[in-house]
């Protein structure tokens, strides 16, 4: 009942019933099979005997974890602590030392806090991330879970009017979905679209508003001063919103899109993470570094390419699915 009491009572998208908390722990297991079966397979291989620990162990196991996207500095952190967990408890078995493992790797999971909900209606929510993150297929996946399984009221805001088609995508997600948009086309001016929005919140219609935005690495500081400029007229009318950036992580490009995200950290206030693709990547350990280089916790992951296949992260349940023997 762990998984269950952890989940309940997180904010207005927590599951409600063991039954959904239940869904939401099936959906990361399946996201984790190809790590489970590759990587992080062959650490959970290394701690399944009962063989002495030898410094041996310790070299494979940070090779693997270095292999697995967790980086560098957070691979010698979790291998050190470890290490001292080990020796503080008299731990001589590799078997024996798994469970000290996982509890670090939870551990450093935890260490970035969720701030408690907002309690704002309605609830406005930027999105932002590079280009290729996968951020309007999550924002379709957000509005989806948000309506169909909370019934939330939600509007979505097209502000990344700079990319071609980025209008149109989420325009036709915006339809399957079911929930109006507002867009002014590719070109136009993203804080006029960022206004409407607002404007059109403001009359109590709506529960949730989220926002899309540009990702133009190759122009930083422009992005940059585009983003403030958008939070700006968001504060005009609800002075202590947003009340959540969303920050979107692809898993697929591992230390490259940690490196990325870091970007946004400088141009507005991120409070959450998304890792998306999580299921189309062998490595899966690129969470770990986000919560030791990014130093925000992980809000949600994408789970598979339906529009259920989203989920509430949970450190417990993440780990012990990089580790269960299927």
């Amino acid at each position: 009942m762990g998984f269950f009491k952890r989940m309940f009572g997180r904010g207005q998208d927590a599951p409600r019933s063991e039954e959904e908390a239940r869904q939401e722990e099936q959906k990361i297991d399946r996201a984790t099979a190809k790590a489970r079966h590759g990587l992080f397979g062959q650490i959970a291989s290394l701690f399944a005997t009962d063989e002495p620990i030898t410094d041996e162990l310790w070299d494979d196991l940070e090779a693997l974890l270095i292999q697995a996207d967790v980086g560098v500095e957070t691979t010698m952190y979790l291998v050190n602590r470890t290490k001292d967990r080990c020796n503080r408890y008299g731990v001589k078995r590799a078997r024996e030392a798994r469970d000290m493992l996982k509890a670090e790797m939870v551990r450093v999971l935890q260490e970035q806090e969720r701030r408690q909900p907002v309690n704002a209606n309605p609830s406005i929510v930027l999105v932002v991330g590079v280009n290729g993150a996968g951020k309007t297929t999550l924002i379709a996946k957000l509005a989806y879970r948000l309506k169909n399984q909370f019934g939330k009221r939600v509007l979505l805001a097209a502000g990344d009017t700079f990319r071609a088609a980025a209008t149109e995508q989420l325009e036709t997600w915006a339809e399957r979905v079911g929930v109006p948009v507002i867009s002014r086309g590719q070109g136009a001016d993203p804080g006029a679209v960022v206004y409407d929005a607002i404007e059109a919140v403001s009359g109590g219609d709506f529960d949730v508003l989220i926002i899309d935005t540009a990702g133009r690495l190759h122009a930083k500081t422009n992005l940059m001063l585009e983003l403030q400029k958008l939070r700006n007229i968001i504060r005009r009318k609800f002075p202590d919103a947003p009340h959540e950036v969303l920050l979107v992580i692809d898993a697929t490009t591992g230390q490259n899109g940690v490196l990325q995200a870091k970007s946004f950290l400088k141009a507005v206030d991120v409070t959450d993470v998304a890792v998306t693709k999580l299921d189309g990547t062998a490595k899966g350990g690129i969470a770990f570094a986000i919560a030791q280089d990014i130093e925000r916790p992980i809000r949600y992951v994408g789970t598979g390419e339906k529009m259920t296949d989203l989920a509430l992260f949970d450190a417990e349940t993440f780990v012990e699915s990089l580790f269960a023997q299927d």
